[in-house]
């Protein structure tokens, strides 16, 4: 019989029907923490990662997740906007945003808003003025001209700052990482009050994209929450919104949910038991796939030819996962990222060095191993750009 999660209840419906189907042991705390050294990176905390799955809701939660592990620092870097695919899709989301909801000359909150650059799209295309959260904000990198329209607290968002109110509410890859959904959200809604007109935005990873499509890298422990479609609906009907439009974004690997202040009892959700039961044969089958996908790579590696050289193109928390779950050894040497800021650190838990995608050029790799279908055809173009002829592999 699979376990419960011993007697809790799932952070999101607050059921108690959470049982277990996969379990990670000894996986890197923080997949974007930069370690300026290898043998630092190499000893890189660990945690457990027990997943279960919540037959009420349609929520994924890691049972064994330890919030006293996480520390979100300076250090902490998952920005994404180098890449000019995700760029564009962040531009195309704030247009529509601003556009649908009329949100030019207004105020605007981003919560956990990283290094600003979301925030300061909605800022600069629409004229606005922006208030964002987050402890790993860098003030330096900001662009001047960003940065007057914007006020940034380097701290969490709690109910303290409730008094900061706005037209528009943003909060991206952001709620998969808080241990009490519910809380945060609660407290959103009471930020909001009684002011209907004020918009909200949530964007997370889509669990289905993990189950269905088997992205398995996205499996981390920085991840305590995994939201379907049905969770995430469920989270905000019973903190008091009215769901409005929910999509998959960025070839379905995203989740996105408008919503409004509704009725403080929540709103009712009558198709949420028939989107559980459609996901659960997806999840009844992940463990034996996601047991028969890393034996694939790892019978890659271990016939590969002496003198082979693979290199891995993605330092955010895919790459760290692939290669801490893989352990290719001197069979992967180096990590490829276009994000400055992480090239000449090393990979959380084994000890790749991030280069630059320039190194390829006198590094001459056979097989360049992608971790995301999405830049398959930026990252093509930037190797043949370097004259580098790699055969090219999506993990």
């Amino acid at each position: 019989m699979p376990d419960q999660r011993n007697g809790k209840s799932c952070p999101v419906c607050c059921g108690n029907t959470m049982e277990e189907f996969l379990f990670l042991p000894g996986v890197p705390t923080h997949c974007n923490l930069l370690w300026e050294s290898r043998e630092q990176a190499q000893i890189a905390p660990r945690g457990d990662l027990r997943l279960g799955f919540c037959r009420a809701c349609g929520h994924v939660y890691n049972l064994s997740f330890n919030p006293s592990l996480m520390e979100y620092t300076q250090a902490y870097e998952n920005s994404l906007h180098f890449s000019p695919r995700f760029q564009a899709y962040a531009e195309a989301l704030a247009s529509r945003l601003i556009s649908q909801y009329g949100i030019r000359g207004k105020d605007v909150i981003d919560l956990g808003c990283g290094k600003g650059d979301f925030l300061a799209l909605l800022c600069n295309k629409g004229g606005n003025r922006g208030f964002g959260f987050d402890p790993s904000f860098v003030p330096e990198i900001m662009e001047k001209a960003s940065a007057e329209r914007m006020t940034i607290i380097q701290d969490f968002y709690s109910p303290r700052y409730a008094g900061y109110q706005a037209d528009l509410v943003t909060c991206r890859h952001v709620l998969e990482h808080i241990q009490a959904p519910r809380e945060f959200v609660k407290n959103v809604r009471a930020s909001i009050g009684t002011n209907s007109s004020t918009v909200v935005f949530f964007e997370v990873p889509n669990v289905m994209y993990t189950l269905k499509d088997m992205g398995i890298w996205d499996l981390i422990y920085e991840h305590c929450s995994y939201f379907s479609a049905s969770s995430l609906a469920v989270l905000f009907s019973a903190c008091g919104f009215k769901v409005g439009e929910q999509s998959e974004l960025y070839d379905g690997q995203f989740l996105g949910i408008d919503v409004a202040p509704g009725n403080p009892a929540g709103e009712p959700l009558p198709d949420v038991h028939d989107r559980v039961a459609a996901m659960n044969s997806d999840r009844a089958a992940f463990a034996e796939n996601y047991r028969r996908k890393v034996e694939e790579w790892r019978k890659l590696f271990d016939e590969k030819k002496d003198g082979q050289k693979f290199v891995v193109w993605g330092g955010g928390s895919k790459g760290v996962m692939f290669l801490n779950t893989l352990r290719p050894g001197k069979g992967v040497e180096y990590m490829v990222d276009i994000n400055p800021r992480k090239q000449g650190m090393f990979v959380a838990g084994t000890g790749q060095e991030i280069v630059h995608p320039e190194f390829l050029r006198r590094y001459r790799p056979e097989t360049v191993i992608i971790m995301n279908p999405i830049y398959r055809d930026e990252i093509r173009g930037q190797l043949d750009g370097l004259g580098v002829k790699a055969e090219v592999l999506v993990a």
